[in-house]
């Protein structure tokens, strides 16, 4: 893949969605959901665009599991 220095990452408070653009130039053909997770793929399987769906809780969940390493980290 080319070094993309125009790669976007854009937050849809509205929608709750937090997309990651990897490539510019690829067109979507596919894609691929796990969980809250989708990935669009290039008809060469190259991912194109990752989204997140509900990134608040991700980012809520994210936040939690750092204070409770903190915690422990800070317990000893």
């Amino acid at each position: 893949m080319k070094n993309n220095k125009e790669v976007k990452i854009k937050y849809d408070p509205e929608a709750d969605v937090l997309s990651w653009e990897i490539s510019k130039t690829a067109k979507i053909d596919y894609a691929s959901e796990m969980g809250d997770v989708v990935i669009h793929f290039s008809k060469n399987n190259l991912p194109v665009l990752v989204e997140i769906l509900r990134a608040s809780n991700l980012v809520a969940k994210s936040e939690k599991t750092i204070e409770k390493a903190r915690e422990l980290a800070f317990a000893h």
